[in-house]
């Protein structure tokens, strides 16, 4: 545990870019930091630090050790969290964040599910289809279905789901059912307007990922009204399966084009890294399993 010490002072010490400020956000002596940083180096056999009155700054050697160890010190911190946590019952709030419609059909029996395990936990949901910040909004958690880029959010990969090119039988009996994805530039469709890339349909042709420009006279930023005018034959659109499920299933709308759907977009449950992160590990279990027993 002193090794583990020696450690973390080290690495604020290069966070904080003095010996001064990490012994403030550590809350110890000036000298205890100074004795950890010490016998650290005596224990690597090199310098780590190069001190100066006003600053401290790595050395070459240093700052390669710290890069390596750093996020080894964080995954310590939360192995030792989950296990001072284990057996207690969740308390607090819980704030989420989720696309609209896939908050009221998925999350929220789960965040009811979750309440009545967990009588102590407040559940705040804010749903919206903009993008948002988990740091900057104080998030613990939030769905995102896209690939991510590179960050410092954790993330766990919840499920998958198509995406998919549909329309009204009595489109296709007046129109015609294209059978390629570059037959769609001679029909109308349906075009979600708050999208930038909307009239850019995304298909894979060849084993290739490319886009075909579509056009249509009706154009809406409502996804049931979008799915309203397919269905009354205004023209095809295009949507996640399990938002038009119900309307496949009672034969209103017919799926085309399947063999050039674009491989299936990830769900993430992204959450801080440095959070404690009981809580958010209980929810997010229940919602992996709901979306385990979910036609996506």
């Amino acid at each position: 545990m002193d090794r583990l010490e020696d450690l973390e002072a080290f690495v604020v010490i290069v966070d904080k870019g003095s010996q001064t400020a990490a012994a403030k956000h550590l809350s110890r002596s000036l000298q205890a930091i100074s004795r950890s940083l010490s016998a650290l180096e005596r224990s690597v056999g090199t310098e780590l630090v190069r001190r100066s009155t006003r600053s401290s700054g790595p050395t070459e050697a240093g700052l390669a050790f710290y890069h390596r160890i750093k996020p080894a010190l964080h995954e310590i911190s939360h192995a030792k969290l989950e296990i001072a946590n284990t057996g207690r019952e969740p308390s607090g709030m819980l704030r989420i964040a989720a696309p609209v419609r896939f908050a009221s059909v998925f999350l929220v029996p789960v965040v009811c599910d979750f309440i009545k395990r967990y009588p102590k936990m407040e559940v705040d949901l804010h749903a919206s289809d903009n993008s948002v910040n988990v740091h900057e909004d104080g998030l613990d958690l939030a769905v995102r279905i896209r690939m991510l880029p590179d960050s410092s959010l954790k993330a766990r990969r919840l499920g998958e789901l198509r995406v998919v090119a549909y329309g009204a039988p009595t489109y296709f009996t007046e129109h015609g059912r294209p059978k390629h994805p570059a037959e769609l530039v001679q029909h109308q469709c349906v075009i979600r307007s708050p999208d930038p890339n909307a009239e850019h349909w995304p298909f894979r042709v060849r084993g290739r990922r490319t886009t075909v420009r579509v056009r249509g006279r009706f154009r809406t930023d409502d996804t049931l009204a979008s799915q309203a005018a397919v269905v009354q034959g205004l023209g095809i659109g295009m949507a996640p399966l399990w938002q038009i499920r119900h309307l496949v299933d009672e034969g209103r709308a017919q799926i085309i084009l399947e063999d050039f759907e674009i491989a299936k977009l990830p769900i993430f449950a992204v959450s801080p890294a440095k959070m404690p992160i009981e809580k958010t590990r209980l929810f997010t279990e229940l919602l992996a399993a709901q979306l385990k027993r979910a036609r996506l």
